[in-house]
């Protein structure tokens, strides 16, 4: 089973697994071990699927201020959960080829591997609601039809990402691409980083 493969099959089990409560405040199921690869390919899809939900909630119409104030600062946790989780991905490819050689005019890819399988997992996340749309018997006919289309691109989009990352992760194992990995460095999270909460002290 090829990297890609194994993270399709994770996402997407996380992904189901959400939808049995379809509950944002629901606890996340899981048979991985803490500490594993695995485990935390299927975390990182569980706080995709929980933040694309809230990002829905939030943008309902009737919401109350209160609530969507509260909701924008548990998805910007989300998103800081989700930045450290890719950057403990990359830190496990990064251990994993840390012995590899660069070969002579080796080039370093303009994203780490864990940063392309987060655009992965939340391509997962369109495939599964967009094929929802595609079958809603509330919808018109020309909805139906619009979103078979894009349903069909994006699983294009999943072929060839997959194979991308597959390929990437086959360039640095070959020392033909260099990894690195940069911290994201989020300032506004960091009260000593965001002029907006150091000035207000």
């Amino acid at each position: 089973m090829t990297f890609s493969e194994l993270a399709n099959k994770l996402f997407l089990e996380s992904t189901k697994a959400y939808h049995v409560a379809d509950n944002v405040d629901a606890s996340m199921p899981t048979a991985y071990t803490s500490g594993t690869i695995e485990y935390d390919l299927f975390r990182k899809n569980w706080i995709d699927t929980v933040q694309w939900h809230l990002e829905d909630i939030i943008r309902r119409p009737d919401i109350d201020l209160s609530e969507a104030l509260a909701i924008k600062r548990r998805i910007d946790a989300s998103n800081q959960d989700r930045t450290d989780l890719v950057e403990r991905i990359d830190t496990y490819f990064y251990e994993k080829f840390h012995g590899v050689k660069a070969l002579p005019g080796a080039v370093i890819n303009t994203e780490t591997p864990a940063w392309a399988v987060d655009r992965l997992s939340i391509l997962i996340e369109k495939i599964w609601h967009m094929r929802v749309e595609t079958e809603r018997m509330d919808a018109t006919p020309e909805h139906v039809s619009a979103c078979k289309q894009k349903l069909m691109i994006l699983l294009e989009q999943q072929k060839d990402l997959s194979s991308a990352i597959d390929q990437l992760l086959a360039d640095i194992e070959a020392g033909r691409r260099i990894m690195k990995v940069y911290k994201q460095m989020k300032m506004y999270n960091d009260p000593s980083l965001n002029p907006a909460l150091y000035q207000s002290k």
